[in-house]
């Protein structure tokens, strides 16, 4: 399914492009089914006003899970039938996943964890990499008070679960009874930011003091929540940071910012195999018992990518919004 303009209201066009060629360090994998983020639904409605996105006819999609079906030359650590999941493609030159073939850089993937399906291995790969990457530059450790804006989101949820893996005490905001109840489940206590001021739930669970880690997966406006919520000396992590704003309060409470970008890798062939790591170690998490992905409760096929995207852009979903391929 691809694209042939961009805009608010551009259309995926079903497209009959040759099968890839595999070429040296990348697999060719036979994709089961992909996911949608925020960063595709930008892409797809700001297009050349966006610097990541990749040029027309383009085929969007970040996430993929499915079978190998051919190793290029140099590749050691996959063979043809493993089951894999990854984030490979879908901006700048890389051609993306809303087709049934991907050619994948081998460094940008990981054997699929066994106890999950294509669907729930297909949800993780970017919002799981930024929720690791987050925590982990933050320094987490047990014992630690952790904040997660968004928990109920797609980076929000995986974060919460990763956060009370690593030993932490882990709370969340959510905006409405289906939110809250899922932030809950997960393990988190749940904040209605609608109603609780930052000052209040400051006092109320840390008693004044302020989280020792803040992530924001919200952005904008609430990046100034985040900043009164840590403590002293604390940190913050975001991954919605484009914006201009005052950092007095950064200043003077001494906080540490760590800006997370996951696409980094694939745009700029920047360490690339850090993230075949991560997913390595995030399927040992998974198999523990530790971490499950959430899946919304509506399902798309490829050719239903637009209400996939308009699902996810609805903000009703719950989840991660996955697209059935092969």
């Amino acid at each position: 399914m691809q694209l042939t303009s961009y805009g608010e209201n551009a259309q995926f066009i079903e497209t009959d492009v040759p099968t890839p060629a595999v070429k040296p360090g990348h697999i060719l994998v036979s994709i089961a089914a992909t996911s949608v983020n925020t960063v595709d639904t930008m892409i797809r409605n700001m297009g050349s006003d966006l610097p990541l996105s990749p040029a027309l006819p383009a085929t969007l999609g970040m996430d993929f899970a499915g079978t190998v079906t051919e190793v290029g030359e140099g590749v050691t650590q996959f063979n043809v039938g493993d089951e894999v999941y990854g984030c490979a493609g879908g901006l700048a030159d890389l051609p993306g996943t809303l087709a049934q073939y991907i050619v994948a850089d081998a460094r940008l993937v990981a054997i699929k964890p066994a106890g999950l399906t294509m669907r729930e291995a297909a949800a993780l790969p970017l919002v799981a990499i930024t929720a690791y990457e987050g925590l982990h530059r933050a320094g987490i450790k047990q014992g630690d008070k952790v904040l997660v804006h968004g928990g109920s989101g797609g980076v929000g949820h995986v974060a919460v679960q990763l956060a009370r893996y690593y030993g932490a005490t882990v709370y969340s905001t959510g905006g409405g009874e289906q939110q809250l109840a899922l932030i809950e489940k997960l393990g988190a206590t749940p904040i209605n930011y609608r109603t609780e001021s930052v000052e209040d739930y400051v006092q109320k669970h840390t008693n004044g003091e302020g989280f020792d880690i803040v992530f924001d997966t919200v952005g904008g406006a609430n990046m100034q929540n985040s900043f009164e919520a840590a403590r002293l000396n604390g940190q913050v992590s975001s991954t919605v940071s484009l914006l201009e704003m005052d950092l007095s309060t950064v200043h003077f409470k001494g906080l540490s910012l760590h800006v997370v970008f996951m696409l980094i890798p694939m745009l700029h062939d920047f360490h690339r195999a850090e993230h075949g790591e991560i997913l390595s170690e995030l399927a040992k998490i998974i198999g523990s018992g530790a971490l499950t992905p959430v899946l919304d409760s509506e399902q798309f096929s490829l050719a239903d990518v637009g209400a996939a995207h308009a699902r996810l852009q609805s903000g009703k979903g719950m989840g991660k919004v996955v697209i059935d391929i092969n």
